[in-house]
């Protein structure tokens, strides 16, 4: 949590213990002040909170990111409200107004959800599935574009404008994958979906290569690791080396059983696995799917999915 707390204290925030890393914390209100931040990795999270710090606390802030720039949602639906948010040679600036109106709004879809249900029907033998109404925020769809480099057929249809979020149908028919090599600067766009073009890189013929993944590391759970452990129960060989990821594919059929040490998108990327045709994938904790995508199971099998485990 430091990452969230260091920029929020120094804005004036009282946040108790101060050293902590970790929930819980102690979190007091009073009188904050402008700050201009750099982030010591792209991250949404730590944007938004200096953002909408800024915009509670009524001072003006700016953010720069390194590297590949993480989700804008938090821009754009500010902007959709009339708060002025610039970029100006790599940094995020916002002003406050005076005040927010009230609004109504119909949250998109959310792609990262959307993703899993792709992926099962890129991993189909037959059939066509189309989710409607999904965000396709240009920051957030990455893991399209590098399905698309491996060969998955997924179409992107009727795309129109929700308060500044783009948003369209998503159309996913079975594939004949092949390996990719994802870079570092795509990571930010894609970091939730590793998981999920994990188990497709597993599915893939030749190598597939992920670079500078080592935020995976501090998700819910070590993701990197899990995702390499994971791999190898079911028989694909993978390997994760420092802030690397590589993975063999094959066409062997995946059987293993899965730790997801409570992670919501390790538990879904492996059920997806597990609708391969003769697949034995047992997972240990598909309930914690429920913390980003109740009724996930079902909603796989609906999906013609098959029963994951």
């Amino acid at each position: 949590m430091r990452r969230v707390t260091l920029p929020l204290v120094a804005m004036g925030a009282k946040v108790a213990p101060a050293d902590r890393e970790t929930l819980p914390l102690t979190i007091r209100g009073g009188r904050l002040r402008g700050i201009r931040w750099e982030l010591p990795v792209s991250s949404a999270q730590i944007k938004s909170a200096v953002l909408l710090a800024g915009l509670a606390g009524g001072v003006e802030v700016s953010v720069r990111e390194p590297g590949g720039r993480s989700r804008d949602h938090t821009e754009r639906l500010l902007r959709g409200l009339g708060v002025s948010v610039e970029e100006r040679g790599g940094w995020i600036h916002l002003s406050p107004p005076e005040r927010l109106h009230p609004f109504e709004y119909e949250v998109p879809g959310d792609p990262s959800s959307a993703a899993f249900l792709v992926g099962a029907a890129v991993l189909a033998e037959s059939g066509e599935l189309v989710i409607r109404n999904v965000g396709v925020n240009p920051t957030r769809t990455g893991f399209l574009r590098v399905l698309e480099r491996m060969g998955g057929r997924v179409g992107v249809v009727g795309e129109r404008d929700q308060l500044g979020e783009p948003v369209a149908d998503l159309v996913a028919r079975p594939s004949a994958l092949r390996g990719t090599t994802v870079a570092a600067d795509e990571i930010p766009g894609l970091i939730d979906e590793i998981p999920l073009l994990a188990v497709l890189a597993a599915r893939a013929s030749g190598t597939t290569v992920f670079h500078e993944v080592g935020e995976l590391r501090v998700k819910e759970s070590d993701r990197l690791a899990l995702i390499a452990e994971n791999l190898r129960s079911v028989g694909v060989l993978a390997e994760a080396q420092g802030n690397t990821l590589v993975i063999e594919g094959t066409d062997a059929t995946p059987r293993g059983r899965i730790r997801t040490d409570g992670d919501h998108r390790i538990a879904m990327a492996f059920a997806v696995l597990g609708t391969v045709p003769g697949a034995r994938v047992r997972v240990d904790d598909l309930a914690c799917a429920a913390v980003s995508f109740p009724n996930f199971p079902a909603v796989l099998r609906r999906a013609g999915g098959g029963r994951p485990r």
